[in-house]
């Protein structure tokens, strides 16, 4: 992954486009970028888990917890903090994950602030990246965590 080169498209652009191991193509956005015609199927991507307070409202120790001791990739849906105005919410929630795979995760906190994720918008790609997507994998889970310790299964 050339991540000088994506590092600097992101910052110029708000936006990169990378051909993940897998084929298809992830794109990266800043969050002040994103319009509602852009669609609503977005993952914030977060690379510390203490990125969760800018994004959610505040969480119980148990949905911390859960997030934290995740073993298998995890998108989870959550009531939004009200200090996030606009972005790809529904009914109140916005979708994140924290991201464990080394070099995504690398990338993320070289990019240093949470990012959006589409993937496959029928884009051209600018970058490429011999390692998969972590959240493309067949045992991706998906979940809603409750400020209060709610916790629902949605994709197991």
């Amino acid at each position: 992954m050339e991540t000088a080169a994506i590092i600097k498209t992101f910052r110029e652009k708000g936006i990169i486009n990378i051909k993940e191991g897998n084929g298809k193509v992830v794109t990266l956005l800043k969050p002040e970028h994103w319009t509602d015609e852009m669609g609503k199927d977005w993952t914030y991507l977060i690379f510390d888990l203490f990125q969760i307070r800018s994004l959610c409202v505040p969480f119980s120790e148990v949905s911390l917890d859960i997030v934290e001791f995740a073993s298998k990739p995890t998108i989870y849906s959550s009531p939004v903090n009200h200090l996030v105005s606009n972005g790809p919410m529904n009914q109140g929630n916005l979708r994140f994950s924290l991201i464990r795979e080394p070099h995504w995760n690398k990338l993320l906190f070289q990019l240093a602030q949470p990012v959006l994720c589409g993937i496959d918008k029928e884009v051209t790609s600018d970058f490429q990246s011999e390692v998969k997507f972590p959240l493309l994998s067949s045992s991706t889970k998906e979940m809603f965590l409750g400020p209060e310790g709610e916790v629902k299964i949605i994709k197991g």
